[in-house]
């Protein structure tokens, strides 16, 4: 009894080994996928049987069994790409995935993304990276929904936007020559006016135009400016401003409200435009300086064309258009677990969650759930070094263990040997 006992130690020695090994394999095969966590066997002793000795009764193990395999979540490496859509996660989370007509949530380390025809970001194997859209009046807020399929919807050209809002941050000459009163601005006079400057602004249908704003310094003594403009350098027709500028001592606007905002009406434009309604900001000083148009800001923008998506470092997934906009779309969002090694292998780099994980946090990138990379992506996390003595250790178990049936074989010989 105690010697068959011995053999099938050796057999349960036999494939316990063997199934670590194949653990060894599936790590080494996989070092070079993305965003792959190895795994590692955990061995433990089966049920022992009792003998009995003068000294008393005793216990004698009866072989090995494989308790677990566990997934090792330590953090890989970066590599560096090319790709603007390919991101890597520094830290605990998951990126979230789901299949078309699929309610089942699939979690992967794999961050090697891409855009499809319709405009999804996918993964290579077509599922849908999950995450939260951006409000598309204000495309600096999130939406207060659940996380959704990412899509670029307009691939072809945004509308254009008319100007509403125009502000020059301009500074006039302190020692600027005085015109004088009642001198009306004339564009092709020079002496009618101290300075001129020109800034685009877009119509309904997002065309161009260019507004250009005249200054003239009417009482040196008060430091009062009057202004007037034109559009499309209408040299003929420039249209004087009610209001003034005045400044003090110190090169201040002394009025209230500071700055100035006037609003300027600009009719029809001929070319089946909206007329436009601009608030014009003339946030104005007068310093012993040149004078000069420091900074100028308006809100309009022609119709673009979709030229580029990107993922920025804080996960937001940003369009990039012809006419100089960047629109928000989504962020990423990622899924930290309480207890990772309850996650099930789906497959394709992804896993699924048990019941084991416990409970499950969704949020944006950040301290708490991971940090999120571009142009990068996470490769294995495989040792090969300490996968191959794991490798030596297993193989020397394993031919062990048929030593152990080889010597078994013989002592049973022999015992039969005894009967000639």
């Amino acid at each position: 009894m105690g010697i068959q006992s011995a053999m099938f130690s050796g057999i349960s020695g036999l494939n316990t080994n063997s199934q670590a090994m194949s653990v060894i394999g599936n790590n080494l095969a996989n070092t070079n996928t993305l965003g792959f966590k190895g795994s590692r066997s955990i061995f433990s002793d089966l049920l022992s049987g009792n003998i009995y000795g003068s000294g008393g009764a005793s216990q004698v193990g009866r072989g090995v069994g494989l308790s677990i395999v566990d997934s090792i979540y330590s953090q890989g490496t970066f590599e560096t790409t090319s790709s603007n859509t390919d991101v890597a996660i520094e830290g605990t989370g998951f990126f979230l995935l789901k299949e078309t007509g699929n309610d089942t949530t699939y979690y992967t380390r794999a961050g090697s993304f891409r855009f499809n025809q319709d405009g999804y970001l996918i993964n290579p194997e077509g599922l849908r990276v999950q995450g939260m859209t951006f409000d598309p009046v204000n495309n600096s807020e999130l939406l207060p929904q659940d996380p959704t399929d990412i899509r670029v919807v307009n691939l072809g050209l945004t509308p254009a936007n008319p100007t509403s809002t125009l502000t020059l941050t301009t500074n006039l000459d302190e020692n600027s020559r005085v015109i004088g009163t009642g001198i009306p601005i004339d564009p092709t006079d020079r002496t009618t006016y101290n300075y001129s400057g020109s800034t685009q602004i877009f119509d309904s249908l997002g065309q161009s135009h260019l507004i250009t704003m005249y200054w003239q310094l009417e009482d040196d003594s008060t430091n009062l400016w009057n202004m007037a403009y034109t559009v499309d350098n209408n040299t003929a027709a420039p249209q004087a401003l009610s209001q003034q500028l005045q400044f003090d001592a110190n090169g201040l606007y002394i009025d209230f409200p500071d700055p100035l905002t006037v609003q300027i009406n600009l009719p029809a434009w001929g070319n089946g435009a909206a007329a436009s309604v601009i608030d014009f900001t003339f946030d104005c000083t007068q310093f012993d300086s040149n004078s000069a148009i420091i900074g100028q800001e308006q809100n309009g923008y022609a119709a673009g064309e979709l030229t580029n998506v990107f993922i920025n470092n804080q996960g937001t997934v940003v369009a990039s258009y012809s006419n100089g906009r960047q629109i928000n779309i989504s962020q990423l969002v990622l899924a930290k677990f309480q207890n990772p090694g309850g996650l099930k292998l789906a497959g394709a780099n992804r896993y699924t969650a048990t019941s084991e994980v416990g409970s499950i946090r969704v949020g944006l990138p950040g301290p708490e759930l991971g940090k999120v990379f571009t142009n990068s992506l996470e490769l294995s996390n495989v040792d090969m070094g300490q996968e191959f003595v794991q490798m030596i250790t297993t193989q020397r178990g394993f031919q062990a263990n048929s030593k152990i049936i080889t010597t078994v074989d013989e002592m049973l010989s022999e015992l039969i040997n005894l009967k000639r």
